[in-house]
């Protein structure tokens, strides 16, 4: 399926969904409110609908005259009064609709199991049914756009212990710094760089790996990437796989995205291994990190994978360092014993919303490893949180993150 008609659908949705929050919203009102005339307000009602969805507007002209024309995906304007204005008030309100509706959507299926002891009961439960609708609706209204800000403008570290068995004395106490999905664009931009990198460097860690994803999109921010990846510390140096994103530079050609990216990192003394081995030595013991490309670009086959993941000894660690989370890579690093997985890409649901027993985000779709760590036996799996961000320029309920792995002897 193209991507035009992904964005159709997507935009169909949205607006289905922002029919439902209204509509509950205006229900619940006209409950608690019988008096209210909705007319006496009716231009200010569609002023504020036309305004939220304006971007949306744009995006479907956009993308109708680019399909007549060129058909190159538009791009938007790089303007911080267009993002302020326009961009960002749109997103917040779809993030208010997505998630009311959800709850909302909650209590309809809950009046729909106790149908017969709603009707009995309906004209005490309605108004308390309406509360609830805006008591949640003022809460997201708030909550959402304070939430988008924190998680735009704080970096998290967390700590994690792995205990290992006979590990050398050369390796208790090793701190690996873990980070992933940088990707510069104009909204992480040189501010949440230099921020992310000063909450790494600050851990003083002994080795800096990356699960890929330098860029978003477009060439002009593979030397800001760089440069501040480049300032990354570490006593046994800084290394990266390969990351989607990485490939999409230029849309008409991976490779030379790739090439100039990995260029790029060479200038700043990080390595970005495409598929291959390195061995750490950390005094006298040996510490061998795999690198997996395995993006939407590049699938590795079974044959390099297995290739690639067969080591010619019994490494003091071994790490399996690939930038997708994915079920044949947990079970290969579980045949060949390695004892740290290390992926990003999932950005940690980007945008998650709460959910009874469930956060929900759209990386669920693609797996269930979503963010934190797994043990697989003696085997841990970590997925990153990252700092950068994809298809929506915010993050809602999942902070950056700055992962720690620090060392110790089981």
């Amino acid at each position: 399926m193209s991507f035009i008609i992904w964005i159709l659908i997507a935009i169909v949705l949205l607006f289905v969904i922002e029919y439902y929050f209204l509509r509950k919203v205006r229900s619940s009102i006209h409950i608690l409110f019988p008096k209210l005339q909705f007319s006496t307000y009716k231009k200010i009602i569609i002023g504020v609908i036309v305004y939220i969805n304006f971007y949306m507007i744009l995006v479907i002209i956009a993308y109708l005259y680019s399909f007549i024309t060129s058909g190159d995906r538009p791009v938007p304007p790089e303007s911080s009064l267009f993002d302020y204005l326009i961009l960002f008030p749109f997103w917040i309100s779809m993030l208010i609709f997505v998630q009311c509706g959800l709850l909302f959507l909650l209590l309809d299926l809950l009046k729909l199991i106790l149908l017969p002891l709603y009707k009995k009961y309906k004209a005490k439960l309605l108004p308390i049914q309406a509360k609830i609708v805006l008591a949640l609706a003022a809460l997201f209204i708030f909550y959402v756009p304070i939430r988008v800000i924190y998680d735009f403008n704080t970096v998290s570290l967390r700590l994690v212990e792995f205990k290992k068995q006979n590990l050398p004395a050369d390796l208790i106490e090793f701190k690996i710094a873990f980070i992933s999905d940088i990707q510069a664009d104009r909204y992480t931009n040189e501010t949440r760089l230099n921020r992310f990198v000063s909450k790494v460097n600050s851990t003083n860690p002994d080795l800096v790996l990356i699960a890929g994803d330098m860029i978003t999109s477009t060439p002009n921010y593979i030397n800001t990437s760089a440069e501040y990846v480049g300032k990354l510390k570490s006593k046994y140096g800084v290394y990266s796989c390969v990351g989607d994103h990485d490939n999409w530079a230029y849309w008409r050609d991976n490779g030379r995205s790739l090439m100039e990216i990995t260029t790029a990192l060479k200038k700043n003394n990080v390595q970005m291994v495409d598929n291959g081995r390195k061995v750490v030595d950390v005094d006298k013991s040996e510490l061998n990190i795999t690198f997996i490309t395995n993006t939407y670009v590049e699938r590795i086959s079974d044959e390099n994978l297995d290739s690639l993941v067969q080591l010619d000894r019994n490494y003091d660690l071994k790490i399996f360092l690939t930038h997708q989370p994915r079920n044949k890579f947990i079970d290969a690093a579980i045949k060949h014993k390695y004892d740290l997985l290390l992926n990003g890409h999932t950005h940690g649901g980007q945008v998650t919303f709460f959910f009874p027993f469930y956060n929900l985000s759209a990386s669920l779709i693609e797996t269930k490893y979503v963010r934190g760590d797994f043990k697989f036996g003696d085997m841990l799996m970590i997925v990153t949180r990252g700092l950068g961000m994809s298809l929506l320029p915010l993050r809602y309920n999942s902070t950056p993150e700055v992962t720690l792995i620090k060392l110790d002897k089981k």
